[in-house]
């Protein structure tokens, strides 16, 4: 088993030992072949079979899969210095099916050529991941998992009812608050700032952040009663003056990452509660900092974000500090592109939400690892290859860089670019660091070379 599946499944509790083995050897093998099916990583139909029963276990659940990945992001956040930030997210997988009460029926598709139609199912993910201020990846935090079923009719509910009297419980918009108390527990509250999209724009979730002693940074999109309750957040900032010009990166249309100016307004103010929750809730003290691109852009929307926050900004360069913290947001949907895309999730044959959501469960700690390699490049560069690399798959890389004799103490850096070249990366000197795609196809490049070597060992020794 590798040095990483070992330190993942440390924190593991599971009712018999034999199951958390079996998730080690699944860890160690669909890691190794990422992207491919589950008899191809398993290469037998016994190991195979095996996997199918893991998955159908009853005893088995993506809370226990991914226990002992928390605890070991728990260790992660505990050796990193400063603030952290957890991302959340949700994201959508979509199964094609011949019964899809199986899963959950979410629409149907039409296919024009063949004048047919077929179910899409669908399972929802809503995932936190702890990330550095810089941007290294720390592992997540909380996933849940669910479909549809529960909240069928709810659309048309919102034509009858307010949607903001039905109470936070009843709606999909409770995992927010769940993931938030999960991933507090963690980490220290006080060192946690919790950031969200539009769809985090949710007043409970601020009240529960204030309750868990924990911070929050999210982008609004509902105009909330603001001061005296007599203005709104949006009219009172119109008022502040324009507190000064930072520069952010952004993509444009061809998701090419282009450098943006902005203009920064911030205020603080109170905040009430929605209509129909005045009783419920308390006003609440909250920064709101408001970023404005200047002018049209060509092919794509200026950029103009409305932030909401606890955390006190007073001048020019704190409201920067938080404006790049949020810019920090796009990695949770890099991470979800690497899930679907690298691990090839919606690929998946399996049948039921359960067993997939045990086998997705896997993919997010392969999925974190992959991510964490390719920021871990970038951020520190100068760590230990050893933390990462076996001694043969050092050798190994060492041979395909044309080195004769290993070379010890190179860094993270030297090796990630050689298994990066196996991935397709041509490493001119104008090209940005690896990425994520070179790097989960050199690493399933770098185990055939590995099982060719072994191989090769057994047969001379015959």
């Amino acid at each position: 088993m590798d040095v990483w599946v070992e330190r993942e499944l440390h924190g593991c509790n599971f009712p018999d030992e034999r199951l958390k083995s079996r998730l080690g050897e699944l860890l160690n093998q669909l890691g190794q072949k990422i992207g491919d099916t589950l008899p191809t990583a398993c290469q037998d139909w016994a190991a195979t079979k095996a996997a199918y029963r893991f998955f159908s276990n009853p005893r088995v659940n993506e809370s226990i899969i991914l226990a002992g990945h928390f605890e070991a992001t728990r260790a992660r956040i505990a050796a990193a210095k400063g603030p952290i930030l957890i991302l959340h997210d949700t994201t959508e997988f979509s199964f094609q099916r011949d019964k899809p009460e199986a899963i959950g029926k979410t629409h149907r598709l039409s296919s024009r050529p063949q004048r047919s139609s077929y179910t899409v199912c669908g399972l929802l993910m809503h995932s936190s991941l702890a990330l550095t201020p810089q941007g290294k990846p720390l592992g997540l935090t909380a996933v849940k998992f669910w479909t549809r079923k529960r909240f069928k009719g709810t659309n048309a509910l919102k034509k009858k009812v307010n949607p903001t009297r039905i109470p936070i419980e009843q709606k999909e918009s409770f995992r927010w608050l769940e993931n938030l108390k999960q991933s507090t527990q963690l980490v220290k509250p006080s060192r946690c700032i919790h950031v969200g999209d539009r769809g985090s724009d949710i007043f409970e979730l601020f009240c529960c952040a204030q309750e868990a002693g924990t911070h929050f940074l999210v982008r609004t999109c509902v105009d909330r009663l603001a001061g005296m309750g007599s203005t709104t957040i949006s009219k009172k900032m119109k008022r502040e003056p324009i507190r000064g010009v930072h520069e952010i990166e952004v993509f444009d249309h061809n998701r090419h990452a282009i450098k943006v100016k902005v203009q920064i307004r911030f205020c603080r103010m109170t905040v009430h509660p929605p209509i129909g929750k005045h009783k419920q809730y308390q006003t609440l003290s909250l920064t709101v900092i408001h970023v404005h691109e200047r002018g049209k852009p060509v092919e794509r929307k200026p950029i103009q974000w409305k932030l909401l926050t606890d955390l006190p900004v007073n001048d020019l360069a704190s409201a920067i500090e938080k404006l790049d913290w949020y810019t920090q947001r796009w990695k949770i949907e890099t991470f979800h592109k690497v899930l679907k895309s690298g691990c090839r999730a919606e690929h998946s044959k399996l049948r039921t939400a359960e067993r997939l959501t045990n086998l997705i469960a896997i993919f997010c700690i392969i999925s974190w690892r992959v991510f964490w390699l390719t920021m871990v490049n970038r951020t520190n560069p100068t760590t230990s290859s050893e933390t990462v690399f076996t001694e043969t798959e050092i050798a190994i890389l060492d041979q395909l860089a044309g080195n004769a004799r290993p070379s010890a103490g190179k860094p993270i850096a030297h090796y990630l670019k050689i298994v990066a070249k196996l991935g397709g990366y041509l490493a001119r000197g104008s090209d940005p660091p690896p990425g994520n795609m070179v790097l989960w196809r050199g690493l399933s490049r770098l185990t055939d070379i590995h099982l060719g070597v072994e191989l090769s060992k057994e047969l001379v020794g015959n």
